[in-house]
């Protein structure tokens, strides 16, 4: 096992890190900005290192100073969380160079799966569902004229090294292609350093619906089910549950199958998020693979008992898949975890400043991953979640109430916060029968404004 982990993050994922690496006798290294100076991942790791101004440019992304920092505490291994760094191929690199261990998968499929249309090419040849799409990168706007026929209209034009939504564009109409493919291309470019894009047959109307997986260096990869993440706006998740309502047992299974199949066949190891598209039919299409643990990972542990990030530090340090789950994974009962963030819950605009009270709920099967405290300061500089407050019912409906409740007495003043937007998704009546997908929250916020008017 390690001795000493650095935790190239902030917030409430590097407190989660620290929490699991506690529980293993490892010592943890924190490193932070300026601005995190104060942050409760720096009080209770057992080091920490400033590693530069606020800005993540200078200091959570500047890869030489996260090294630098791994060196002078003499790290084993550095665990990179989720964003910033955790899907740099050349980080990843850089660490295994200078003989860190990376907590993750190999460089080289990092690097396969953030090529979105490479990673759909090794999908496709390993048999995973795939949508219609063109044959790799597209590139000229006119050669995305002729594959728009081909594929049939609608269609989604998508970055190849993309997320977020960005480098994005529906078309609907054959004379709107040129014009938005030029638009995603500039995007791209502008948000990836890579312009090249791809185009998919669009689905209307889809849930979004993710895998979560893990892998050991011997060859085992499993699946742990799924979490449906279909109520998102802007592609950003809001809320995400275990298991989603629309997928049964024999789907799981099979599904789970394949994945295990194809990731042991590419070699993949540690923890990764497989996410695929769900039409009416309640067919499946891979969209892309996250090389990393995702902020909702909560909502499975919750349902398995597995706890992944102790999972991902055991895998890496070289165990054998059937030491770190100690059985076959079992799934009881639903999650529901929502992102807590500092915005207006109405407006979206992020709210930074001092927090003045800080109350969080408790009671049977809820839990709350924050680093956010009373007198607590959150820093215009970084993304704008601040808590995670999961629960666990025997059933969706006992869930559902568990987080109303929960909700209600969770007490966050001196900022804005989208508290109050997720309690009305909530208290909806298509929300709690089920009926929703990833255009829910449009539907939502203009029934909202209408009411209002």
């Amino acid at each position: 096992m390690f001795r000493k982990i650095l935790i190239a993050n902030r917030g409430e994922i590097a407190l989660r890190v620290i929490c699991a690496c506690k529980e293993l006798g490892i010592r943890a290294v924190a490193i932070y900005s300026e601005a995190d100076r104060n942050s409760l991942h720096v009080r209770f790791a057992d080091e920490a290192i400033c590693i530069g101004p606020p800005p993540t440019a200078k200091s959570y992304l500047n890869i030489p100073a996260v090294i630098s920092a791994a060196e002078i505490a003499n790290v084993d291994a550095i665990h990179p969380g989720y964003g910033l760094l955790s899907e740099n191929a050349n980080f990843a690199e850089v660490c295994e160079t200078s003989g860190i261990k990376f907590i993750g998968p190999p460089p080289e499929l990092i690097r396969l799966m953030g090529e979105k249309e490479k990673a759909r090419g090794a999908m496709k040849k390993a048999g995973v569902p795939m949508l219609p799409g063109s044959d790799g990168i597209i590139a000229l706007a006119e050669e995305a004229v002729e594959w728009a026929r081909t594929i049939g209209l609608p269609v989604i034009i998508k970055a190849s090294a993309g997320g977020g939504g960005r480098g994005m564009r529906i078309v609907r109409k054959e004379e709107d292609v040129i014009p938005l493919f030029k638009a995603a291309e500039a995007e791209a470019a502008a948000a990836f350093g890579n312009g090249s894009l791809y185009m998919e047959k669009l689905v209307e109307h889809p849930r979004h619906i993710e895998f979560q997986v893990l892998g050991d260096m011997y060859g085992n990869v499993v699946s742990l089910g799924e979490r449906e993440c279909s109520i998102q706006r802007r592609h950003q998740k809001l809320l995400e549950e275990s298991p989603s309502t629309q997928v049964t047992p024999e789907l799981r299974e099979r599904i789970g199958g394949i994945l295990s199949k194809t990731l042991s066949g590419l070699g993949y190891t540690n923890a990764g998020t497989v996410e695929f598209l769900m039409d009416e039919k309640r067919d499946l299409y891979f969209i892309e693979m996250n090389t990393r643990i995702q902020v909702e990972h909560p909502v499975t542990e919750m349902v398995t008992d597995v706890d992944l990030v102790k999972s991902q530090l055991l895998l890496a340090a070289g165990e054998r898949m059937e030491a770190v789950l100690n059985g076959p994974v079992i799934h009881r009962g639903h999650a529901i975890e929502c992102r807590i963030n500092a915005e207006n819950p109405d407006t979206f605009v992020p709210s930074a400043g001092k927090i003045k009270t800080f109350h969080p709920p408790g009671g049977t099967g809820v839990r709350l991953d924050t680093a956010a405290y009373a007198e607590g300061v959150i820093p215009p500089y970084y993304d704008s979640l601040i808590a995670k407050l999961v629960v666990r019912g025997k059933d969706r409906s006992e869930a559902i109430s568990r987080m109303s409740r929960a909700l209600d007495m969770f007490i966050i003043e001196g900022i804005f916060t989208t508290i109050p937007l997720h309690k009305r998704i909530l208290a909806d009546p298509d929300f709690r029968a089920g009926r929703f997908d990833t255009t829910f929250i449009e539907r939502f916020l203009a029934k909202g404004k209408e009411a209002k008017a």
